[in-house]
């Protein structure tokens, strides 16, 4: 069992040839409302790189830059109504990110939705998705689950393991998992590996327990890494050690 903090280097991760990526919509608005283009610029240019290096990419994106379902309930309204307003937030960034992928990169792109909405996007179906990401095209998943009370980190996880993904990657503010918030106590100090069991144990706040309950029970491994850091994205997908792995090994 992980005691502590893991700082040594146990070689390096192996590749990865299909992932999903978890982007938070805190970090797509670049900390503000709405879609900061340079993020988006950003992460869609990290991602025409993995699309090129051959491997298999689809991406859940979170709505937090316009709406977020629980800070709306704390406000007095309903909080199925207000997490229904959060999964349509999540189809606007869906569609800033695809136009940024085809446009600049001139990458092919689905976007599939799990509420319908057959103007802008598919329906959500794990074989055409499939499908898609062997044909090497970008698959962008909109709408959380589609249910009220269930988080896009949630629904990042469920993506990963129905379309059979290797790994989650995290991609946060921060370059990984901390003992503590690191942007409010300068002690905390970051995990290089921990197991999913130990997150859940020792609360650390990093995705819902809900997420992290799926991919411990089906060893989905997740890695927590710094979006803002340019070349992340790509490097985790290579399987260079950035942030911290989240696994179900006990070192």
């Amino acid at each position: 069992m992980t005691e502590g903090i893991d700082v040594e280097d146990h070689g390096p991760r192996t590749g990865f040839r299909r992932v999903l990526l978890k982007l938070g919509g805190e970090m797509f608005g670049g900390g503000g409302l709405g879609v900061d283009p340079k993020v988006v610029e950003t992460v869609s240019r990290q991602i025409a790189e993995v699309v090129a290096s051959g491997a298999q990419i689809a991406v859940v994106i979170g709505g937090g830059n316009f709406f977020r379902g629980s800070e709306l309930q704390q406000r007095g309204m309903d909080r199925s109504r207000a997490d229904y307003m959060g999964m349509l937030a999540t189809v606007m960034n869906c569609l800033a990110l695809q136009d940024f992928l085809e446009r600049e990169h001139h990458l092919d792109t689905r976007v599939q939705t799990a509420i319908t909405m057959g103007q802008v996007a598919e329906a959500y179906i794990p074989r055409r998705a499939i499908r898609h990401l062997e044909k090497g095209r970008v698959v962008i998943f909109g709408a959380g689950v589609g249910m009220p009370f269930f988080s896009t980190d949630t629904a990042g996880a469920q993506r990963a393991l129905e379309i059979g993904c290797e790994a989650l990657l995290l991609a946060k503010g921060v370059d990984g998992v901390y003992t503590a918030d690191p942007k409010t106590d300068p002690t905390a100090e970051m995990y290089t590996e921990i197991t999913h069991r130990e997150v859940l144990e020792r609360g650390l706040k990093v995705a819902d327990a809900t997420a992290f309950s799926l991919c411990m029970d089906n060893k989905m491994p997740i890695i927590v890494f710094n979006l803002l850091t340019e070349g992340n994205i790509v490097r985790a997908v290579r399987g260079e050690r950035i942030g911290t792995l989240v696994s179900t090994t006990e070192n």
